[in-house]
C-alpha cells in the first residue's frame, strides 16, 4: 500500500523549471582546470578538458525538436535513483512529445552490447519515487578499453541518439568523461551527461554538496542504530560494534552518528591524520569500556565505517604492499607489514588475501573490521585482568540502505538532477555532470547548473598504471558537521544521550517529512 501511495507523490519542483522551453545555460567566465596533472589530463580529454561550469536560467522560449536519448545506472544502487530517469522522461516529454527514452538494461553492458528497452509513461509510472534500480537493473562495467569504447559508439550511432545519460558515482562519471571525449573524436551527436549518485557520500565538490541517495540510506541505518541503542540502554549487557556503508570515506559514520549520538564513532579521516595505530584505538575503545563500567555501564555502541582499515596506517602500508604485487608472498613484505600482517587474527589474514576487486586491489568492503575491534578489544582487557562485563555483538549495516523508498529529499532532488540532464543535452552539452546547489533550502530556491567532468579528476595508479580519475571526497575535518560531533562525542561517551530517529516519514509536517542530511544543515 505504501509502495502504490508513493508512486502519487509529486515534490516541489525549482520554479525555474516550471516552463522548461524557457530555459538556457550561461557559461561563467574563465576556463576550468583539474585537480593535478594538468598537462597530462589536457592531452588525455582535448576536445573536453577546460570548459566552463554552466548555470541553467530563464531565456526566451525556443521551438524544441525531439530528441532520442538513453539512460543506464552504473554501480551500486542508491535510493532515488528511479526518479532521475523520472525527471528526465518528464522534461524530454514536456520539451516534444515525440522525444524518446531508451533505458540500457544490467549497466553499461547494456550499452557495449546493445541490450535496451524503450521506456514510456506505463513502464515508468509505477516505479515513481520506489528504491531500487530494477527497472532497467545496472552493473559495474566499465566502458574504458579501445574494443568497450568502440562497441558503445556503433550501439549509440545505430540507434540514432542524441544523448546519454550516466547514472553512477566517482568511477561511472569518469567513464562517462573518456566517453564523451572518445565520441567527440568519432563525430558522434551523442552527448553525454552524468549524475552524481553514492550512497557513500563520496562524490562532493562546491556545486554537489551531496549525491543522491545519501539521504535515504543514513536515514535507514540511523533508525537501525537508533533500534540499537535503545535495546542497548534497555538490556544493559551488550556492546554493538555497527559497521556502516562507507569504502573509501567515513560520510555515512558521521552523519549517522550527529543522528543518533552513538557512545563512539571512529572516523577514518581523523584516524589517518592523527596516524592513530590499531594500537592506539583498541586502547581508546578498552578505556572506554573500564570507564563505562565504573559508572555500572556495561554497555554502549560503537559506529565504524567500512573503510577504516586502510586508514589505519599500518595496515594502510600492508594493503598497499599487498595492492602492489600480484600474488601475495608474506616473505617479500617489509619487515613492518609483516609484523603487521602476524599480528593479525587469522580470519583478518584470510580476508586481506581474498580474490582482488575489479581495480586489482584488495578487497577491503570483505574485511571484518568490526570483529577485528571485537577481537582487539578483547585482548587488551585481558591483559589489563578487566574483571568488568564485556559482551560484544558484531553488526553490519549495508545493502539494507541502498535500495530503500527514497525520503522526499531524495525523490525531490532525483527528480530534478534528471530534469536538469535533459536541460543540458537540449543544450547540446556533453562531458559534464549535472548539479544542484542549495539543497538545504526548499527546493523552489535550487540552483542547477552542469559541471565539466575533467575538473574533477587527477591520474591515479589502478593496476599498475596511471589513469584518470574523479577524486573521492573525504570527510573534511575542518568543517562544521566534523567539528560539531568532535565537540559533542566526549560526553557521548558515558551520557546515554542516544537519539532515536525512527523509520522515514513520508506524510505529515514537513519538518518530520522533508528533512535534509545533517551535514548539510550544518
Amino acid at each position: 500500500m505504501l509502495g502504490v501511495l508513493r508512486q502519487k507523490y509529486q515534490g516541489e519542483i525549482p520554479s525555474l523549471f516550471h516552463h522548461l522551453e524557457t530555459v538556457c545555460s550561461e557559461k561563467e567566465k574563465g576556463s576550468t582546470a583539474c585537480l593535478r596533472n594538468e598537462e597530462e589530463l589536457k592531452a588525455r580529454f582535448p576536445q573536453t578538458y577546460g570548459r566552463p561550469v554552466l548555470h541553467l536560467k530563464k531565456g526566451e522560449a525556443k521551438k524544441a525538436h525531439p530528441l532520442r536519448v538513453g539512460v543506464v545506472f552504473s554501480g551500486g544502487q542508491a535510493p532515488g535513483g528511479h526518479n532521475v530517469i523520472a525527471g528526465l522522461f518528464d522534461a524530454l516529454k514536456k520539451l516534444h512529445q515525440k522525444s524518446t527514452l531508451l533505458g540500457f538494461l544490467d549497466g553499461p553492458n547494456g550499452i557495449i552490447q546493445g541490450k535496451y528497452k524503450e521506456l514510456d509513461a506505463s513502464s515508468i509510472v509505477s516505479f515513481r519515487n520506489q528504491g531500487g534500480f530494477d527497472l532497467i537493473g545496472s552493473g559495474r562495467t566499465k566502458i574504458e578499453s579501445e574494443d568497450q569504447l568502440e562497441s558503445a559508439f556503433k550501439t549509440l550511432t545505430s540507434l540514432n541518439l542524441d544523448g546519454l545519460v550516466i547514472i553512477g558515482g566517482d568511477d561511472s562519471n569518469t567513464n562517462a568523461a573518456i566517453l564523451a571525449e572518445y565520441l567527440l573524436q568519432k563525430g558522434s551527436k551523442t552527448k553525454v551527461i552524468g549524475v552524481p549518485k553514492t550512497i557513500d557520500g563520496d562524490l562532493q565538490n562546491p556545486w554537489v554538496a551531496i549525491p543522491f541517495g545519501f539521504d535515504t540510506a543514513c536515514k535507514v541505518y540511523s533508525e537501525m542504530i537508533g533500534n540499537i541503542c535503545k535495546d542497548a540502554l534497555s538490556a544493559k549487557k551488550y556492546y554493538h560494534f555497527i559497521k556502516l556503508m562507507g569504502r573509501s570515506a567515513s560520510h555515512i559514520t558521521l552523519e549517522c552518528a550527529l543522528k543518533t549520538h552513538p557512545n563512539c564513532a571512529l572516523i577514518g579521516e581523523e584516524i589517518a591524520f592523527n596516524k592513530t595505530t590499531l594500537k592506539e584505538i583498541t586502547r581508546q575503545l578498552a578505556d572506554l569500556v573500564c570507564k563505562r563500567e565504573r559508572e555500572d555501564k556495561n554497555y554502549g555502541v560503537v559506529l565504524i565505517p567500512e573503510g577504516l582499515i586502510e586508514f589505519i596506517p599500518e595496515i594502510r602500508a600492508l594493503i598497499e604492499e599487498i595492492n602492489a604485487e600480484t600474488s601475495f608472498d608474506k616473505q617479500a613484505l617489509t619487515e613492518s607489514s609483516r609484523e603487521c600482517f602476524i599480528s593479525l587474527p587469522e580470519e583478518i589474514q584470510k580476508q586481506l588475501l581474498l580474490d582482488r576487486d575489479p581495480h586489482g586491489n584488495v578487497q577491503v568492503s570483505s574485511i571484518e573490521t568490526e570483529k577485528l575491534l571485537i577481537s582487539c578489544v578483547k585482548k587488551e582487557l585481558k591483559e589489563r585482568s578487566y574483571k568488568g562485563k564485556f559482551s560484544p555483538v558484531a553488526h553490519f549495516l549495508g545493502y539494507e540502505g541502498r535500495s530503500a523508498l527514497p525520503s522526499n529529499f531524495d525523490a525531490n532532488y532525483c527528480y530534478v538532477l534528471g530534469m536538469s540532464a535533459c536541460i543540458l543535452l537540449k543544450e547540446g552539452l556533453t562531458g559534464y555532470m549535472a548539479f544542484v546547489k542549495n539543497l538545504e533550502k526548499p527546493a523552489s530556491e535550487w540552483q542547477m547548473g552542469g559541471l565539466p567532468l575533467t575538473m574533477l579528476m587527477c591520474l591515479e595508479k589502478r593496476q599498475g598504471k596511471l589513469k584518470p580519475v574523479i577524486q573521492k571526497a573525504l570527510v573534511d575535518l575542518g568543517k562544521a558537521p566534523f567539528l560539531h560531533f568532535k565537540q559533542i562525542r566526549q560526553a557521548l561517551a558515558l551520557q546515554d544521550d542516544y537519539k532515536f530517529p525512527g523509520p522515514i516519514q513520508f506524510f505529515g509536517p514537513q519538518e518530520l517529512t522533508d528533512t535534509t542530511p545533517l551535514s548539510l544543515s550544518l
